[in-house]
Parts: C-alpha cells; sequence; structure tokens
C-alpha cells in the first residue's frame, strides 16, 4: 500500500509496517497506522483550585481516562470532598489511589459497551418520568413525590455527562463509531438532543420545587384539568420529538408544531382562571403553566434536528 511519506514517517511506519484497514458505514476506508497496539492511557494532571469540580468534568467529558489531582502540600478537606462528590456525579469515574497530597480517579469504562442511543433513551426515559409526576404533585399537593422528582436530577445529570464522554470519543475513533453504529456526523445532533433532554429535566423540577411550596395543598378541579391539558401537549410532544429523530419520521416531527396554538390557548385560559377565581396561588400556577409551554419549546427543538432517511 502507498501512503503519504510524510504521514508515514510521522507515525513511525517503514516498507515492512503493518497497518489495519477498517470501512466505514459511507464506504470510506480507514488507515490504523497503530495496528494491534494498545492505546495508552490519557493522563490529566490539575491543581486545586476554586475552579476544580468544573475541571474535573472537563477532563472527563474530553474522554481522559485517568485525571490526578495533585496538590503541592496536603490536600485540603474541602478539596478532598470536592473531589468526591465530582467523581460520584461522572458514571464509570472511581478513585482508584488516595494519599496526603493527590487523589488519583480512573474512568473504568469501555466505551464501545455504550451505544450512544440507548443512553439518550435513558436520559429521556427518566427526564419524561420526571415530567409526569412532577405535574402529579403538583396538582395532587404530593410533597413526597415532588422530592422523588428532584432527587431523580442526579441521574439524568450523570447520563448526559455520560453521554457527550462517549460522543466526543466517537468523534476521535472513526473505528468506535462502526462498532456502535452511529456516525460522527451524527454526534452533534445527539448531543444537542442530549442537552434539550437535560433541560426537560430541569423544567420538571422547577415544577415539582413548585409543588413544595403549596404545602401539600390540591389545585381546584377546573384549574387541575387545564394544567393537565396543557401537560399532555407538551408530554407528547417530546415524546415523539424522540420517537421521530430514531425513526427519522419527518411528517411526525413536523406534525407537532401544529400543537403551538394549542399551547399558546391553554396558557391564556390558565392565566384567566388563576386571576378569576385563585390569585392566592397565582405565581405557582402562571409559573407551571409557563414552564410546561417551556418543555413544549424543547420537545420542537428535538423535532427540528430529525433527519430524513438515507436512501
Amino acid at each position: 500500500m502507498c501512503l503519504p511519506k510524510d504521514w508515514a514517517e510521522r507515525n513511525g511506519l517503514d516498507k515492512s509496517s503493518i497497518v489495519a484497514l477498517s470501512e466505514t458505514a459511507n464506504g470510506r476506508l480507514v488507515v490504523d497506522a497503530k495496528y494491534n497496539a494498545e492505546r495508552a492511557p490519557q493522563v490529566a494532571v490539575i491543581r486545586p483550585s476554586p475552579l476544580l469540580d468544573r475541571e474535573i468534568m472537563g477532563e472527563y467529558l474530553l474522554g481522559y481516562d485517568i485525571i490526578r489531582v495533585e496538590a503541592k502540600d496536603r490536600m485540603s478537606s474541602e478539596d478532598l470532598e470536592r473531589i468526591k462528590k465530582s467523581s460520584s456525579r461522572l458514571i464509570g469515574l472511581e478513585i482508584v489511589e488516595e494519599d496526603y497530597s493527590k487523589i488519583v480517579m480512573q474512568s473504568l469504562l469501555e466505551p464501545s459497551a455504550f451505544a450512544p442511543d440507548k443512553i439518550l433513551q435513558r436520559e429521556h426515559s427518566i427526564a419524561s418520568s420526571m415530567h409526569r409526576d412532577a405535574v402529579t404533585a403538583l396538582i395532587e399537593g404530593d410533597e413526597h413525590l415532588a422530592k422523588n422528582v428532584i432527587a431523580r436530577d442526579i441521574e439524568v445529570n450523570r447520563l448526559y455527562f455520560l453521554l457527550v464522554r462517549i460522543l466526543r470519543t466517537v468523534i476521535q475513533n472513526p473505528g468506535l463509531s462502526e462498532k456502535l453504529g452511529i456516525l460522527p456526523i451524527d454526534c452533534l445532533d445527539y448531543r444537542l438532543t442530549a442537552s434539550l433532554v437535560e433541560a426537560i429535566g430541569d423544567k420538571s423540577v422547577q415544577l415539582a420545587k413548585l409543588a413544595t411550596e403549596l404545602t401539600g395543598a390540591k389545585i381546584a378541579k377546573e384549574l387541575a384539568q387545564l394544567l393537565l391539558r396543557l401537560h399532555k401537549v407538551a408530554f407528547d410532544t417530546h415524546e415523539n420529538a424522540l420517537k421521530a429523530m430514531f425513526t427519522r419520521d419527518i411528517a411526525l416531527a413536523e406534525a407537532l408544531r401544529n400543537e403551538r396554538k394549542t399551547i399558546d390557548n391553554l396558557v391564556n385560559e390558565v392565566e384567566s382562571v388563576v386571576h378569576r377565581n385563585y390569585s392566592d396561588i397565582a405565581p405557582q400556577a402562571l409559573t407551571a403553566a409557563s414552564l410546561m409551554r417551556q418543555i413544549y419549546g424543547h420537545g420542537l427543538d428535538i423535532a427540528d434536528l430529525v433527519m430524513p432517511k438515507t436512501p
């Protein structure tokens, strides 16, 4: 095989070297100079700072296998706590070594074992259940359910960070793209969709917090029915948007836009009813209606990412 001389020299190849060839889904051939070579772990070294949490997350998302936090002298108890809390929020990142001046964390994940579509579906499943339960908690005055919704947001965030890490790894490794069945060009859409799903989870947490503000008070039937109708349109939109994304159903994605007028009319009706009869809970009820309209908007944004099937 004839290869560019500069590229061959940079990768330490000569006439007797063996390279690996693999075919991508679009028919291209990928040449791997590191045939049968084990990839060296990528190591990131950071120092304790006020941005320690952010730096650990950043190195994790960039795909580093080992993250070392090294202090000049003794590690403070505050930094130790922040490091342990950060690692617990990131799937697969475990503390493998610790002494008075350093902590070593290692990712125990094998990227090829995590299909991006499965992670995204799981993230959406949790966010979707949070949305449904937050509205139930608000209408029925169920504080226990509301707190349960708030607690579930941690898992949505963990799955989002995991997916970002996997997608960045895929972009840097065409071979992994084939194993996971996702093209590098699709990674951006997955990342944006995951971000929108995470935003639905955040809005659901805000809905749940409204339920705790009402301290167990149930919402009157007239207003509850309006909020449930509003919820159903928003809920069905993000459910169908994700379905359209995975099936590449352009018609389904486009149909979701037709509900915008319904959403606006329902929000206006909620405002009218609240001001007329339920001024005592006006802040919570109006905020709830606004949050559900925003969730509907996130569903539409997911639908906008739906691409037609390739011939």
